[in-house]
């Protein structure tokens, strides 16, 4: 049986080393080509700079820091769905809106997570 792709064929230590090597790839494209992407780490920097000075436990820096790095993985995986849905087809279809707005969704979902998170911990903490 032949591998499904060049990427699936390697094992061990080669396929780790070159797993890395395509998430690299992942994130300077994502970085060039994704405006969305580029936001939400200048948030994820400012913001995990916020938290490691906060007067906070660690457990509620890690949270904090922990979703805001949810928001960067969501969008990732929204990035890919909307690269897939361009890649079969850049006509209009109600099937690839579904699939780009559900993805969307799921970014705003995580943002409001996020906010959530550091509003309680916050409120916890000052007020």
């Amino acid at each position: 049986m032949e591998p499904v792709s060049e990427f699936k064929s390697k094992s061990g230590l080669k396929r780790i080393v070159t797993a890395f090597f395509y998430s690299i790839d992942g994130f300077k494209a994502a970085w060039k080509g994704e405006h969305a992407f580029r936001q939400e780490v200048s948030v994820f920097v400012v913001g995990t700079i916020i938290a490691l000075l906060l007067r906070v436990s660690a457990f509620e820096k890690l949270v904090l820091i922990g979703v805001l790095l949810l928001i960067l993985i969501v969008e990732l995986i929204n990035s890919s769905i909307e690269a897939v849905v361009d890649r079969v087809s850049l006509e209009r279809h109600p099937l690839s809106k579904n699939a780009k707005d559900f993805g969307s969704a799921a970014v705003l979902l995580t943002c409001l997570l996020a906010t959530a998170t550091w509003a309680v911990v916050l409120y916890n903490r000052f007020i």
